[in-house]
């Protein structure tokens, strides 16, 4: 690669904060939430110009959709965002279990309101695109905006970008699967013109769809046995029947077949979580730009699928893509611990715990419902990274091996995470200790204190 000079200058500093987050999905959120409401001096940044990450920016609605009756959680800010948006009339009821499906414009109202109650300072419309270091300690980091090339100081920085893109600046280890071996990203959207009660009669009548379908060509999951049976919103046989018909036709490493969430009175269809593409890595920019690209044209032919095939659909169109790509894999912080398959499948413990989070996990061919009680602890030291200083990593970024990941990416997992990193960053910075030193008994005692299930 050929590279020029860039010539030195004066970057003006901007901001100066205890607690920096750059990056506002429910991570994001739930850490600057968690720190604020310690009468922290806390900054909350993102690149779009509304906050919630994959919950606005994508449009992916469920929170909780794996929640059952006998579903075990930790009970913190991620909890507080489903009872927010439903006070506001910000959702609906998620139609494979027992949560709420958070509408996607109206969660960025959502959270404005709590980042502000909270006494977050918001900065939205400004990316991080490089770190301040000193001896191996971040200081902060440099922003591009409309306002120019600016510095933001902070005491502790929270990565909550999903990709690690600050701790991988930062020098942090990390670890990141080849192309072949990424999991699948996502062009979300939403549909309107539909019938719901006709679309609903042939689901019930004829679809019958079950967790047993995710096993088809799109997904490849394989459900457990006491999961097999359980209601899915689940479709995929009519885009394999359009291919086969000749109807469309699909790209190498394409997959048309998924998931609907929310079914309005007035016709609309939401979350179609339907168009997936393989051997994308979401940290190079153009497979993003590629994936964009190709995603929305295939969501037209999977709309032209749905036309011909589903009832209820037949009248149906686009309403709307979402913001930006859905992700799901990237680098992975290699941490003071780490989570594995073992902890994740086993109710691993652990002495740092910040919380626990239902045995569920959805990837790599494997789906386990938390149907039973089951859960894992989540300990600190996954979120802190190697060789940097008063730096905290949240969200699917934290330190884990392969199907650990199909656990803690999930949203309210990225909550659990977040809350105990806000919390944490929050008690060293009272105590006066680094962050790698921060003693846990009190980040424990204040996350109790808080509602926090942490055991």
């Amino acid at each position: 690669m050929k590279h020029i000079q860039e010539p030195a200058r004066t970057i003006p500093i901007m901001a100066e904060t205890d607690v920096l987050v750059v990056g506002s999905g429910p991570g994001g959120l739930s850490s600057a939430i968690a720190s604020a409401r310690e009468g922290i001096n806390t900054i909350l940044l993102d690149r779009y110009g509304c906050f919630g990450g994959v919950l606005s920016q994508v449009g992916v609605e469920g929170i909780a959709w794996y929640r059952h009756e006998q579903t075990l959680e930790s009970n913190g800010i991620g909890n507080e965002f489903e009872v927010r948006a439903k006070e506001l009339g910000g959702s609906s009821r998620e139609p494979q279990s027992d949560s709420e499906a958070l509408d996607a414009e109206m969660f960025k109202v959502v959270a404005d309101k709590m980042v502000l109650e909270s006494g977050v300072r918001p900065l939205l419309h400004a990316m991080a695109v490089d770190v301040i270091m000193e001896d191996n300690i971040i200081k902060g980091v440099i922003i591009e905006s409309k306002s120019g090339r600016q510095a933001i100081l902070a005491k502790r920085v929270i990565d909550a970008t999903g990709d690690a893109d600050i701790a991988a600046r930062a020098g942090a280890p990390y670890t990141k699967a080849s192309k072949e071996e990424l999991m699948m990203v996502t062009v979300m959207f939403a549909c309107r013109g539909i019938n719901r009660d006709v679309f609903q009669a042939y689901v019930k009548e004829e679809l019958k769809p079950s967790y047993a379908d995710w096993a088809g060509e799109s997904w490849s999951q394989q459900a457990s046995d006491k999961e097999k049976n359980l209601f899915s919103p689940y479709l995929e046989n009519p885009f394999n029947r359009a291919v086969k018909e000749g109807l469309i036709s699909l790209d190498e490493n394409i997959s048309i077949g998924g998931t609907w969430s929310t079914l309005s009175p007035e016709g609309d269809a939401t979350q179609l979580n339907m168009v997936h593409m393989l051997k994308q890595d979401c940290t190079d920019v153009w497979d993003l730009t590629a994936s964009e690209i190709k995603g929305r044209d295939t969501v037209l032919k999977a709309i032209t699928a749905l036309n011909k095939y589903v009832p209820g659909f037949e009248k149906a169109r686009l309403r709307n893509f979402g913001m930006t790509l859905g992700t799901r894999e990237s680098r992975k912080i290699i941490g003071r611990s780490s989570l594995t398959e073992h902890d994740v499948m086993n109710q691993g413990e652990f002495d740092d715990t910040i919380g626990i989070f239902p045995e569920f996990i959805d990837g790599r061919g494997i789906l386990i419902l938390p149907t039973t009680g089951r859960y894992f602890q989540v300990p600190l030291g996954c979120m802190i990274p190697q060789k940097v200083e008063n730096l905290l990593v949240v969200g699917r970024a934290v330190s884990g091996d392969k199907t650990a990941h199909c656990a803690f990416r999930n949203m309210m997992c990225c909550t659990v995470t977040g809350q105990g990193a806000g919390t944490a960053a929050a008690v060293s910075l009272k105590s006066g200790v680094s962050v790698s030193k921060v003693k846990i008994d009190d980040v424990q005692k204040l996350l109790i204190k808080r509602g926090v299930k942490i055991i």
